[in-house]
């Protein structure tokens, strides 16, 4: 691990990697090199991008345990998310005028089926208080004729799902790892739950290049490269695995997700195979050069070590604030140790890079800003201070943690 962590400078303090990852040497190289290859070329650059792009997508399909026409690149997580649950809306309404074509219903609906152009008959779970990244591009696709929203409470295990199940659930869509809390979900138990007919989509920028997880158990996901994976904005992972190619429409397909566009004799033109059929148009090659980098890094390293590495920086980080008096919610503990996650479901067994504290009698926003001014970098989430290091985080910040939640505690203590 020496060597990859040699190729880190973020600077001493930061503690903020599920909101924004400065990028690693290898990802500031090929940065500065497709600038340059933009600056000097013309169109013959596209062909290098092109490669580059055909590279990105066999790592992650590497590390995803997927062929590499399962991976597209759009811009962000969000955007993977909406093409997602366009998608699922758009095989609903298809299966559904299926139905009714098959039922013999002609300009209306069949029982439990629907015409061809009405709202599909059917509901994906959503948590609510998943990150709204994760939650608008349902409601969204609610609002254009997708699949109806049922929202859940609570973190999303496997119990909650069955509790919710029924047979107008066509997918459920979940976080791989919760953005305030670092719940990490049991993304295996809920897909066997689920079984093949339902669609398990999952957000994973909390997740990839942080952790270990069951990528295998996702139908569709997407990550973006900015936040553990250290890639820079501007391109994300899009997953979509075969075996429900036939379950989705191209919902929000643009000119790049179809064949033959330039010179079809009319349009719409069949939707290209794989998940490039789900894309808006051509990604932006530098950005996923970039994330292609980062992925490498990421299967170079090993995701285990990675994972295991973040914990130990995590559980220093919880000593220290325990120490000082603060109260701490997720991270690993002599009973879950970091490396040894089995996707339980058990919100204080299943952690992540992602662990949270409080100061009791002390307001969360001056922990924050005494936190801030002794050079740490943190996020306050409804009363809580987030905690995200990385690997490459230097274990000393814990010591400047403790002293500086002793010195807030003590001054909350006289006030």
């Amino acid at each position: 691990m020496p060597e990859y962590l040699k190729k880190f400078a973020e600077p001493f303090g930061y503690l903020d990697f599920a909101r924004f990852g400065p990028v690693s040497e290898p990802v500031r190289r090929v940065l500065l090199r497709e600038a340059d290859r933009l600056h000097r070329h013309g169109w013959d650059a596209l062909e290098s991008l092109d490669a580059d792009t055909a590279a990105a997508a066999r790592t992650a399909g590497g590390l995803l345990g997927c062929a590499p026409h399962e991976i597209a690149f759009v811009g962000s997580t969000s955007h993977g998310l909406f093409a997602a649950a366009h998608a699922v809306g758009a095989g609903a309404r298809a299966a559904g005028a299926r139905a009714a074509a098959g039922a013999g219903v002609v300009g209306g609906t069949a029982s439990g089926g629907t015409a061809d152009g009405a709202a599909p008959d059917g509901t994906v779970l959503v948590a609510r208080n998943d990150f709204p990244g994760a939650v608008y591009p349902w409601l969204r696709a609610a609002g254009n004729g997708g699949l109806a929203v049922r929202q859940l409470d609570g973190p999303v295990t496997a119990d909650l799902v069955r509790d919710h199940l029924d047979d107008r659930v066509r997918a459920v869509a979940v976080c791989a790892v919760d953005a305030a809390t670092g719940y990490r979900a049991p993304l295996a138990a809920i897909k066997e739950l689920i079984g093949p007919d339902r669609i398990l989509v999952v957000d994973a920028v909390q997740a990839l290049g942080a952790v270990e997880f069951a990528a295998d158990a996702a139908d569709v996901l997407a990550a973006g490269g900015q936040k553990w994976l250290r890639a820079g904005w501007g391109a994300a992972v899009l997953m979509v695995r075969d075996r429900i190619a036939d379950r989705i429409g191209p919902g929000l397909s643009g000119w790049s997700g179809v064949v033959d566009p330039i010179d079809a004799p009319a349009h719409p033109c069949p939707p290209r195979p794989g998940a490039v059929a789900h894309t808006l148009t051509n990604p932006d090659g530098p950005a996923v050069a970039a994330l292609g980098a980062a992925l490498a890094l990421v299967r170079e390293e090993g995701a285990a070590r990675i994972e295991a590495r973040i914990g130990e920086v995590l559980g220093g980080l919880l000593a220290a604030a325990r120490a000082a008096g603060a109260e701490t919610g997720g991270g690993p503990t002599a009973d879950a140790p970091y490396g040894s996650y089995r996707g339980t479901g058990d919100p204080a067994a299943d952690g992540s890079g992602i662990a949270r504290l409080r100061l009791p009698g002390a307001d969360p926003a001056a922990v924050h800003r005494a936190l801030t001014a002794a050079g740490l970098a943190t996020t306050r989430r409804a009363g809580w201070i987030r905690l995200s290091p990385h690997a490459s985080t230097d274990p000393g910040t814990a010591e400047l943690l403790g002293e500086t939640l002793a010195h807030v505690r003590r001054g909350a203590r006289t006030a």
